[in-house]
């Protein structure tokens, strides 16, 4: 597969000019199908228009959006695979929302949840995660190029969810005060040993060597990501204390003092749990620690199709208990501390939203128009996902039995 960023917003733009640029009027089986997507999706307060200007609401309350459809071909898809065409239709320019998009995904969420569809319990993908398939993931979407993510997070390239003091904090200082709620859940002590699996663009690998003391391996499968990790630590005089490895978690040696992975678990795939766990069981030391942070589900079913497809290939949130049955219990750990950030997601996701359509020019002259509108919709999806409840973000500290734990949480907050 060509997964590069121009042949993705290219097969987007194709099927714009497949769909034909003058349609015929709207027939008597198109509106017939919009009458059907009445009866599926009464209650949203949108307005739904064909090309020729055929036009129905779908609710009986104000309209909050208008969503255009400009051809035959995608008017039937949204009746077919409405998760996958809606996000290819609206990337490719074939159909558009006029209104709040945002508003807009919220009525659409909070619907299908109340709906037997949206109750259904789809079973994850059962893909294998081995390593070719890890790197081809991995390659898709986190070596777009650090000049594009540098458009739109924060100055530290912090690709996971802030932690907010309070919701007026600027991005910048809830991403450094992420890192440092990390390593305080972790009650990191200096000369400690610390391995970190999938560790982005090593902010927090040098955030615990600098402010903690102690001595960091993190590896990562993005070559981007790494160059630019190793750059930063040679500049910033440590790379004595971080050692930054382009390899796979699976391939981790050595014994530790702890172990954390932040924004990492989603990609894992629930196949390689056991592998996982084999990991962190052999990396800790006997009196061992270690925090997991990613995005979760409160019950299981697999990712937005259009993103697993389109965005973040091979993905899947797990819920609390996949994770504690299948990557903690087998290597006998135990949970200390449970936290969900879910409203702390929703807030960087506003954040890296608004920086992103400030810099949109910048990204259409790097990619094209296609893609911007694949980023727009899925960071808007996102950031609805996490207010609405649809996703978590979780973190989970965790210890040997051995472990010296604390009394409280009150050193977290001091």
């Amino acid at each position: 597969m060509n997964d590069t960023p121009q042949a993705r917003s290219t097969f987007l733009a194709e099927e714009t000019v497949a769909a034909g640029a003058s349609p015929r009027a709207a027939g008597r089986l198109d509106r017939w199908v919009l009458g059907r997507m009445r009866q599926r999706l009464l209650g949203i307060p949108l307005r739904v228009t064909l090309w020729d200007g055929t036009s129905l609401s779908l609710g009986d309350a104000p309209e909050m959006a208008e969503v255009v459809v400009k051809d035959r071909r995608t008017l039937l898809a949204l009746v077919r695979d409405p998760a996958v065409a809606f996000g290819d239709a609206y990337a490719g320019g074939r159909l558009a929302v006029r209104g709040d998009l945002i508003r807009l995904l919220m009525a659409i969420y909070r619907h299908w949840e109340g709906t037997p569809v949206g109750q259904h319990v789809e079973k994850p993908s059962r893909r294998p995660n081995d390593l070719r398939h890890a790197r081809e993931n991995i390659h898709y979407h986190y070596d777009l190029g650090n000049e594009f993510y540098r458009l739109w997070l924060d100055r530290q390239l912090v690709y996971t969810c802030a932690y907010f003091a309070t919701p007026a904090a600027t991005l910048e200082e809830a991403q450094t005060a992420k890192l440092e709620h990390v390593c305080r859940k972790l009650r990191l002590r200096p000369g400690e040993t610390v391995v970190e699996a999938g560790c982005g663009w090593g902010a927090l690998a040098l955030h615990m060597a600098r402010h903690h003391g102690v001595k960091v391996t993190a590896c990562n499968i993005s070559t981007e990501q790494i160059r630019y990790a190793r750059e930063r630590a040679r500049a910033e005089g440590l790379a004595d204390r971080v050692d930054f490895v382009e390899d796979d978690y699976r391939a981790l040696r050595g014994r530790f003092d702890v172990f954390v992975s932040v924004g990492m678990l989603e990609h894992v795939g629930l196949r390689n749990y056991g592998n996982l766990s084999e990991v962190i069981g052999r990396s800790l030391g006997p009196a061992g620690r270690g925090l997991l942070h990613f995005i979760g589900r409160d019950r299981a079913r697999a990712l937005n199709p259009w993103i697993r497809k389109r965005i973040f290939p091979g993905a899947y949130p797990p819920t609390l208990a996949e994770v504690t049955r299948d990557v903690l219990e087998p290597a006998s750990l135990s949970v200390l501390d449970v936290e969900n950030l879910r409203l702390h997601y929703a807030l960087t996701l506003r954040h890296w939203r608004e920086r992103f359509e400030e810099a949109a020019g910048q990204v259409a002259a790097m990619f094209d128009e296609s893609f911007v509108r694949a980023w727009r919709l899925y960071l808007a999806g996102s950031e609805v996902g996490f207010t609405t409840g649809y996703l978590q973000l979780f973190q989970i500290t965790f210890a040997r039995p051995a472990a010296d734990v604390p009394w409280t949480r009150a050193e977290l907050y001091r």
